[in-house]
């Protein structure tokens, strides 16, 4: 019994998420991915305790990451905020950790792969003119 009970602890410690190897890369054309974060605020709590658990928890200093490129960052009334982030491929483990470790509590989030349409789209509306 013993041994299953330590074959089942180290099979469990194994398949736990640990912390990423740090990579400082930049995102380039070859890397890059792009990720739209919504950071859903529990509005039952005011701003002050939100704030202050975000502190506690370590966000504003955890997020965003160095060399993560922070494309737009937005408050969108009713919701919370809303990023948008580059970030190597590589990097997006790191990024998701960070928010499970520091932003919960405060925030429910929901992430979406992002890219940029605005040329396209302004194009479109350009020639349809």
């Amino acid at each position: 019994m013993a041994t299953l009970a330590c074959a089942l602890a180290s099979t469990s410690a194994a398949t736990a998420q640990t912390a990423p190897a740090q990579s400082t890369a930049p995102p380039t054309a070859d890397n890059a991915v792009m990720i739209t974060v919504f950071l859903k605020h529990d509005q039952s709590r005011p701003l002050s305790e939100l704030n202050a658990q975000l502190e506690k928890q370590g966000y504003y200093k955890a997020f965003p990451p160095a060399g993560v490129e922070v494309v737009s960052w937005y408050v969108v009334m009713g919701i919370g905020q809303v990023v948008t982030l580059r970030l190597p491929a590589s990097r997006l483990r790191e990024v998701n950790r960070i928010l499970e470790d520091k932003a919960w509590g405060a925030y429910r989030t929901e992430f979406y792969p992002t890219y940029d349409y605005k040329a396209v789209g302004m194009a479109a509306h350009e020639k349809a003119q």
